[in-house]
């Protein structure tokens, strides 16, 4: 169903702007943009609690310069959410670690956004580039040939490293961790700390704050809070009243 609903929008996307090409046709038009996406099983992300994260980025080597590389990497990718796309398309003069430390990249829908950077994220980023060298359009993860990176190779590295933190984090091998798995893992992070959907949204670059949705429904935490504001059946509902001290002292003050 998913294959079918995504050639379902290039067709709906070509026909949005064949309406303003052809308005003789506006009829059939109409009928195609008419035409339902298929409903699809909404499956929980996968993401990464804190401690899993550490156990992640501490598994690069830092005594080569592939383990110095994607530890730069994975750090980037965790804390920012950006997609591998991104990442592998990232070039040095993406990278802004002066006042207001950020990283500008050309996302989906060839739309630009900017994402700051943390300190600790702006530390590594720093140590990389100390290493790295280069000039400004020359890719900010390369190779050891200078190329960028595939997407194939972002996606086997964090598949390496993933396995190496599983041994030292039991409940890392429940989980098939790629590099999506780290863009959701930052945008729970940013729920956890209570930054508003529509910002979250944003931060990743989704299209529509619905996008975003899945990362409540995956969230038990909050769940859990909304679970402890309910009113036990035992207890009866209503306000509370001060007692008589209390309005005596506030009375006082």
């Amino acid at each position: 169903m998913t294959t079918r609903n995504a050639r379902l929008a290039a067709i709906h996307s070509l026909f949005r702007y064949a309406a303003l090409q052809a308005p003789d046709h506006a009829a059939l038009i109409q009928r195609v943009l008419a035409i339902p996406t298929k409903r699809t099983d909404r499956t929980i992300v996968c993401y990464l609690t804190r401690d899993e994260m550490h156990a992640l980025l501490t598994a690069p080597g830092q005594s080569t310069w592939h383990g110095r590389r994607d530890y730069a990497l994975l750090a980037l990718a965790a804390q920012t959410g950006l997609r591998v796309s991104e990442l592998t398309g990232a070039k040095i003069r993406d990278i802004h670690l002066g006042r207001g430390p950020h990283v500008c990249c050309h996302g989906k829908g060839r739309k630009d956004r900017i994402t700051p950077l943390t300190s600790h994220t702006v530390t590594a980023i720093r140590a990389w580039l100390t290493e790295r060298r280069g000039a400004p359009d020359d890719p900010l993860f390369p190779s050891r040939r200078g190329t960028p990176l595939s997407t194939d190779a972002v996606e086997r590295l964090v598949a390496k490293h993933a396995a190496t933190a599983a041994a030292a984090c039991a409940p890392l091998q429940a989980k098939k961790i790629t590099p999506h798995t780290l863009r959701h893992s930052a945008a729970m992070a940013l729920l956890h700390s209570g930054v508003d959907i529509s910002v979250i949204a944003l931060w990743l670059g989704h299209e529509s704050s619905e996008t975003s949705m899945i990362y409540l429904h995956a969230d038990m935490t909050l769940k859990e809070r909304a679970l402890a504001r309910i009113t036990p059946p035992t207890t009866t509902p209503g306000r509370y009243t001060a007692p008589d001290t209390v309005l005596a002292f506030l009375d006082s003050l």
